[in-house]
């Protein structure tokens, strides 16, 4: 029995140590949003093949059409 309290004591010690440091990191830091923006090149949006030093890198073609698909279960 005495093993079991002791297992209780960490486990309910070793909990509080957790909610200590969540209301401390709750409490102490001060979040401030920013805007953050990174740009995208064309050719990794588009699947263009040519990279920059002649690498020759194979991207996916996008999946990109300008007519509606025929499917017939509608």
């Amino acid at each position: 029995m005495p093993t079991l309290f002791r297992l209780l004591i960490i486990v309910l010690f070793l909990g509080g140590l957790a909610y200590a440091g969540m209301f401390a990191l709750v409490t102490f830091v001060n979040v401030e949003p920013r805007e953050v923006s990174q740009r995208v090149p064309t050719r990794d949006l588009l699947g263009e093949t040519g990279a920059p030093g002649g690498g020759g890198t194979i991207l996916p073609q996008p999946n990109v059409t300008s007519t509606p698909s025929q499917t017939g279960g509608q």
